[in-house]
Formats: structure tokens, sequence, C-alpha cells
């Protein structure tokens, strides 16, 4: 009768099936009790559905003629309670046939000696559910080498084939777990999370399992590492949520926890107006479990979770909607599911004395009540099928040919039996290949689910991807806060923008500062900024380098026009001076100036203007080589005539005081070889420089780089340094220099006597140019326009110096010659005498106008002048043969 009492026990807490080799099993049927009661409530799906599966393998492998044939499969199926303590005293009941008895001191009352009975030797053991559980029960199994296949439990501690080397399952650790989240969190884009944990096994060794990957891998910070207290006092939520806010910026939250913490949490935030700020992401314990989020659809929204690979076995689901009252008794706990499972009362014995129903026993699975497959309904047949398979292949080769067990497996040897575990691979319920690796880990296979509202507001989990070793997810299909497709962000610092690079704050290698890569530095990796090689400059992002544009002086620049039209009017003039000279070649202006010498000084005048072409011409080994010879050739012409000039006419008037014969070296002949002589020293030093270092190109970076890269440049310029301009022109300066000193001796003779005061007053000019050219072509050193000032100052100080030579000495003459021929006429030669009487006249009224006022100088010359010459009124003085 399926309404009948009861056994006097309340309800019994093993189940027992008969068979040629016992099984054991271990799963949480209650719930955890309070208050020194060992258990507490019936767990529906995780205790009853599991269990179920357990006897449902069972009952396949039984009939399966392929699979342990003449071999029947018993088992001893214990409650664990949920509780790692109770679970090892149940397990005590798997080594009870291991432990030897000592009966010789007991006897019974007729004094006979005892007949113990003989408890069920149990090969191998289906579970523990719990982690924690798992471990406490490895511990005292491994002792009697008893192997054990978990169907649910993944602390990676359990991979530690030292100390739980009889220990496997079918399901895959929680580091392959944490690696597939720790994917996931990356995929996002997520560098600063935090863990939460419920205390014990599973959450600690997953949330310390998941710090561990991340920090081998680098790229993911942990905020916060947080724990749930295993009994939490009021108000504990709200802290954790509180703290959680401590770290805003981690609003990933990686969660390692169980069904109650997980729901509570939820509650907590939603409590803290915290809706839509947490980006959970749960572990297989949340998977796509409905319980945690009944009522919190809105704080979970966009939750990612994780769950092995499972697919829901149709076969399973038929033999539990069948199972009734009279057709299940050997499940000692199917009655109470029965109440639990139809709200009603069995009998007086009944659980739940205060339910208004009496049960009738007719009532249907998944008719009268909901019905959804548990998770790991799967991993349990595939735990029981794993160890069929491995009997099944011990029994091939021990008991070949010999049907039933064979006296070989009569005490089968657990370490052998590992052995065959160990190297089953075959595939199972759902079709997915059952292996393990040498530390009995299954292979990680792992779908992950993301909680999304839908249109119509109803929520779901919505499979996004998978990970099987390496990450597979579609990211369109993912769901945020209000429909929002954008990933939201879960980072301490921001990505630095092209240019910069991150400073990392000491401690937190995912919190940063962004430094801009400032001057000449460029981006070179994400954490250094390096400088461009000189001759380059960052680009406009600081990403890398490019080349400095390249410059030079071009014609339609500022400082190009002025010199080159300086330069275009001297040479226009100069080449006028000359025809002018050419033309009134034989006339007495033109023959007084010294022909030769003339055109000597004309072909350097010409010379100091045309250098300005070369001076702003792009700058090649030719324009670099006409540099060098008439950058000072110019100079050294002119002033090597004006000092010839110069020197002769104070040796003609020096002699003159002394004797009556002229000095030596005054024929034109003569000037010029000297001349000559004096501008073959400057072409000798040129010739030296060229063969010392050949004319070249360069390109100078310093000059134009300025601060800001963007406006720096590299000046193309001959390779002529400031000390070899200075050496170039320094001859010139020299010569010039010179030829004032001789000037300012020459100063005090006649007017009348040729060019010696124009020369004076030419000379004193281009010195005072020379003297203004020195601080501003070296004040510019420093100045990011340095080679157009220098190269304008230098032409034009040429430009000028040429001028004043030009206005001075010829300009006169040429107006005379154009504008009053009437006064280039011959007139009479003076002879040598003349010249020394005026020179001795001269000397006399220097000597005067240290010794007497102004007024009585003129007197005594004029005495003097009355006394010592003839009187004549007038007196005509020959160009012809002393020219000065």
């Amino acid at each position: 009768d399926p309404l009948s009492p009861l056994p006097l026990q309340e309800y019994a807490h093993s189940i027992r099936l008969d068979g040629d080799i016992m099984l054991g099993g271990l799963f949480p049927v209650h719930s955890r009790g309070e208050r020194g009661v060992p258990c507490g409530e019936l767990k529906k799906e995780k205790g009853i559905h599991r269990l179920e599966a357990m006897l449902f393998a069972i009952d396949l492998i039984n009939k399966d003629p392929e699979l342990l044939p003449n071999v029947t499969l018993g088992a001893r199926i214990l409650d664990t309670c949920s509780r790692d303590t109770y679970a090892l005293e149940q397990s005590l009941t798997f080594v009870q046939a291991l432990i030897e008895r000592d009966g010789s001191d007991v006897r019974c009352a007729n004094g006979d000696p005892p007949i113990f009975a003989k408890p069920d030797k149990v090969v191998g053991v289906i579970g523990a559910a719990a982690s924690s559980v798992s471990i406490m029960v490895a511990n005292i199994l491994r002792l009697f080498k008893i192997p054990q296949i978990s169907y649910a439990s993944t602390a990676p501690e359990l991979s530690d084939n030292t100390r739980y080397d009889f220990f496997s399952r079918v399901v895959p650790p929680d580091s392959y777990q944490a690696q597939a989240m720790l994917d996931i969190v990356t995929a996002m884009g997520w560098n600063y999370v935090s863990t939460l944990a419920s205390e014990g096994n599973y959450g600690e060794s997953g949330v310390e399992a998941f710090v561990q990957i991340s920090r081998e891998s680098g790229g993911v910070c942990i905020a916060q590492s947080l724990k749930i207290p295993r009994e939490p006092m009021p108000g504990e939520f709200d802290k954790l949520i509180l703290r959680l806010l401590e770290t805003s910026n981690a609003r990933a939250v990686i969660m390692f926890a169980n069904e109650d913490d997980i729901r509570r949490i939820l509650d907590a935030a939603k409590r803290n107006n915290q809706t839509g700020h947490f980006l959970w992401v749960g572990s297989d314990s949340w998977g796509s479990k409905i319980s945690p989020v009944v009522q919190q659809e809105r704080v979970a929204e966009g939750a990612v979770t994780i769950l092995p690979k499972r697919a829901s076995i149709d076969a399973f689901d038929r033999y539990f909607r069948s199972r009734s009252l009279s057709n299940n008794r050997r499940n000692v706990w199917f009655a109470e599911f029965w109440e639990e499972n139809f709200v009603c009362k069995l009998g007086m014995h009944g659980k739940r004395p205060g339910s208004p129903k009496k049960c009738t026993g007719l009532e249907k699975v998944g008719r009268d009540s909901t019905y959804e497959q548990e998770g790991k309904v799967q991993f349990v047949m595939d735990a029981v099928y794993a160890m069929a398979h491995a009997l099944h292949r011990m029994h091939r080769e021990l008991c070949s040919g010999y049907p039933g067990l064979c006296p070989r497996m009569a005490n089968i040897d657990g370490k052998e039996l590992l052995t065959f575990i160990r190297a089953v691979n075959f595939n199972g319920s759902a079709g997915t290949p059952v292996t393990f690796n040498e530390n009995g880990d299954a292979p990680g296979r792992y779908d992950i689910f993301q909680y999304q509202i839908n249109n119509r507001s109803t929520a779901e989990y919505k499979v996004i991807g998978h990970w099987t070793d390496q990450l597979y997810l579609n990211m369109d299909a993912m769901q945020w806060t209000s429909g929002d497709p954008s990933v939201p962000a879960s980072v301490c610092s921001l990505p630095c923008k092209m240019g910069e690079r991150k400073k990392v704050v000491k401690g937190v290698p995912c919190c940063w500062h962004c430094e801009r890569c400032e001057g000449y530095h460029f981006q070179a990796s994400e954490f250094m900024c390096e400088l461009c090689p000189y001759e380059q400059r960052p680009d406009q992002n600081h990403t890398g380098c490019q080349p400095i544009p390249i410059i030079k002086l071009e014609w339609h620049s500022p400082w190009a026009v002025l010199p080159v039209f300086i330069s275009v009017l001297g040479i226009l003039a100069t080449t006028f001076v000359i025809v002018t000279f050419v033309r009134y070649h034989d006339t007495p202006i033109v023959r007084a100036s010294g022909r030769e010498m003339s055109y000597v000084l004309l072909t350097g005048i010409f010379l100091c203007y045309a250098i300005t072409f070369p001076m702003i011409a792009a700058p090649d080994v030719a324009v670099c080589s006409f540099r060098r010879i008439f950058l000072g050739l110019g100079m050294c012409f002119s002033y090597a005539a004006l000092l010839t000039k110069t020197n002769r006419i104070h040796r003609i008037f020096e002699q003159g005081k002394k004797a009556v014969t002229p000095p030596r070296f005054i024929s034109p002949a003569s000037q010029l070889v000297i001349t000559f002589s004096l501008i073959s020293v400057q072409l000798m030093g040129v010739f030296v420089w060229f063969a010392a270092d050949p004319p070249h190109t360069v390109v100078d970076y310093g000059e134009q780089r300025t601060q800001d890269p963007e406006n720096a440049r590299g000046v193309l310029k001959c390779d002529i340094s400031d000390l070899s301009l200075i050496c170039s022109l320094g001859y010139s300066i020299l010569l010039m220099v010179t030829c004032t000193v001789y000037a300012i001796k020459t100063r005090g003779v006649p007017e009348t006597f040729n060019e010696a005061k124009p020369i004076g007053f030419t000379m004193y000019t281009t010195c005072i140019i020379w003297l203004a050219f020195i601080p501003i072509f070296f004040g510019t050193a420093q100045s990011a326009e340095r080679m157009y000032i220098q190269t304008a100052t230098l032409t034009v100080s040429l430009s000028l110096s040429a001028s004043v030579s030009l206005g001075l000495l010829y300009m006169p003459k040429v107006y005379i010659i154009i504008f009053h021929p009437e006064q280039n006429v011959p007139k009479r030669k003076r002879s040598f005498k003349a010249i020394v009487t005026v020179a001795t006249m001269t000397s006399k009224l220097s000597q005067l106008t240290s010794e007497r006022p102004n007024g009585e100088v003129k007197t005594e010359l004029c005495e003097g002048m009355d006394t010592s010459m003839p009187s004549s009124k007038t007196t005509y003085v020959s160009y012809t043969n002393h020219a000065i």
C-alpha cells in the first residue's frame, strides 16, 4: 500500500541495493540542520534528482548486456546533509568491511562467540557534491584505497594528486572555471574587478584560483576580495555592498558563492539602490538557476554566468516522471519528497503535520507539480558509468571468458581499479567524451550565459558563448541594462590616448596616470616614451617618428629679396662704371685714377655684389665651392688694390720729405704685381681649405630645433663653420684694417693729390659697416632664423662695403666724365720736385698745427709759401706722370 506507515525511524539515512559489486553514493538529500540538528529540509533537486540519477544509471548498466555482462551493480547511498563532519561519519559505512573486528572479549548470553553481520564491501564511491564534503571524505577513503568519483565538487585543491590520489571527478575543477571567467573578464575589456566568495572550500578556493591565474597572466587587478561568513550577522550583506562601493570603478564582481548568498547579495544591492551598477560574473553555483534571481530580475540583469556544458537527459525525465510511491520504495527519502513536492501529508507519520491536504498517492510528477531536471543529473550518470566502464575493463582483463565475477575480482584492489578509472574514455550520457587527466580532472567545457530582460519584460538566461580551453563569446548577443548593447567599463584608469604613456600606480598595475610624450619624444611602448633620432621628430600623435622637413633659403624669401635687390643694383652700377671707364679709357680722369688698379678694384666690387647669388642659391657641391672661393675673394681684390694705392701715396710723400728721388715700385706694373701677390695669399688659403676639407653640403638639425617639434626644420647648408668663415674673411679684414691705417697716415695730403681722402672716407665707413656686422652675425647663434639672418647680414654687409667703395671712389669721376666733360681736360704735369715741395709744406703745416692757434697757422703757411715758391697765382698739377 503506498500509504502504509513509514518505518519506525522517522526517516532512514541510507539506501541499499543488492549486487555483485557494491558502489557507494554520497548525496546532499537534506540541507544543513540548525541548533545541533544534523539535517534540515529536504533538497528536492540537488538531493532527490541526483540520487535517482545514480539509481537510474545502475538500472541501465545492469540491463546492458554489453557492459559488465553477468555482473550486477549494487549500491549503498548515504545522505551527507550538506555537512562535511556528518558526511565523514556516514562514510565510515563504506570502510566497515575493511576494518578487522576483534571479538575475542565479546560473548553472547549463552557464552558463544558473537556472529557479526558481514558489512557490504564498497569498491568505489560516487560523490560527494560539495567540495568541502568531498575533501573530508577523500581523506578517509584514500586510507583504505577506495576510488572516489565526484559529480559536482570543483575545488582546485582536489587536483592535488599527492593528497587526493584516489579522487577523480567528471566535472572540471574551478581552476578551469576561474580561467574561463578570467577570459570573459578580459574579453569584456575589464581590468579592475572585485571578488566575492562564500566561506568554505568551494568559494574560497575558486576565488583563490581566479586571483592566482589573474596575477600570473597579468592585465587584471583585484580591487577587493570579500568573504561571506558561513553564518552572517544581520546587515552583513549591506556592509558587503557598501565595501564594494568603496572601489566604485571596479564594477565587475566575480562571485563564487552558494545560491542563498547570491540571492541575499542581490537583495542587498537592490536595497542600496545599486541596480545596474554592479556587473556580476557568477560561477557554476549560479549557472542558469532561477532561485537566486527570483524577484531580483532588475538587479541581476546583465549578469554573466558559467556552467559546465551539459544536456538534459530525456530518458531520465521519463524515468523520474514515472516514479511513484508504489514503484520507488527503494528510495527511503521518496515519501518525504512526495510530501514536499505535492504539498500534502502522508498518513499519521508524515513530515508535514500542518499540511492542509492529504496525499492520495495518485499524484504525478510533472503533472501535479512543476518539474525541471536538475543540472548535475548528467554528471551523476557519467560518474556511475565511468566506474562501470573501469570495472568492465578490469573484468575483461582479469576474468577473461569467465561468466560473472572470477576469484581474482573477489577482492578488488582499489589501486588497480583507480588505474582503470583514469584510463576510461567513452561518450557520456549527453554524448560528450568522458576522460580524466593525470590528476583525475575532467576537461573543461563550459556554457556561458547572460541573464537578460527581453522586450516583453521577461527575464531569461541566454547562451552567449562557450569555453573549451579557450573562449568563444558572441559579443553581439550580449545585452546590458536598459537594452544597451555597449559593454560597460570596469577599469581603474581609462586607456591613455595616442602619444601618452602609462605611469603605473605603485602596487596596482591596472591603475595608472597618463603622461604625454612631450617634445621630441614618441610613445615607444605602452609604458615608455623615447627620444626620436636627431634627424627626426614625432608625428602628430607622438606615436612614431618622421623625418624633419629640410629647408633652404628660397629666392622669394624676404631675407633673400633685399640682398638680391641691393646686389642687382650694385652689379648694374658697377657694370656701368666699368663700361664708362672702358669707353673713356684715355681721358685724363680715368688715366689719373690708375686704370689698371681701378679695374682690379672694380672687379673686387663686382665680386662683392655677385657673391650674394651663390650665398642664396640651393647648396650643392658646386655652389659650396663657389662660396668658398668668392666669399673672401671680392673683398681681397678690393682691399688689396686700395691698400696698394694708399701705401703708394704714403711712400711717395714720406720719400719726398727725405729726398728728391722717387721711391721704388710706384709704377702701374709694380702696383699690379703687389696687388696680385696680396690676392694670391687668399687664393692659396682657399686651395689649402679645399684640400683639407673638400666642399660638401650638410643638414643642420640643431639650428631650427624649436621647442615645438612641429616647427622644427633641418637647414640644408654648405659645410662652412663660423670659424671657417672668420678664416676666409679674416685675411680680407686684415687688408682692410691695414688700408685704414694707411688712410689715416695720408689724411693730410692735399685734396689736389688724387684719392687719398676718398679712400680714407671709404675705409672709415667700411670699418663701421663691419663693426656692425660682427654682433649681428654672431649674436644670432641661438635664433631659430639664424641661417636667414646671417646670410642676409653677410651679403648686405658685402654689398654695402662695395657700394661705399663704388660711391666714394668712382661715382664722382663718372659724374664729371658724363655731366662735366669740360673738367676732364689735360693739365700741366707735375714733377717729383713739386711733389717734394708739397710734402715739405705739408710736414711744416702739421708741426705748426700742433704749436699755434688756427688763425696763425694760415698766416705762417702763406708766408712760408711766399718765400719758398715762385710768385704765381695759379698752379696746374699734372695727373699724367704721378697719378696717385
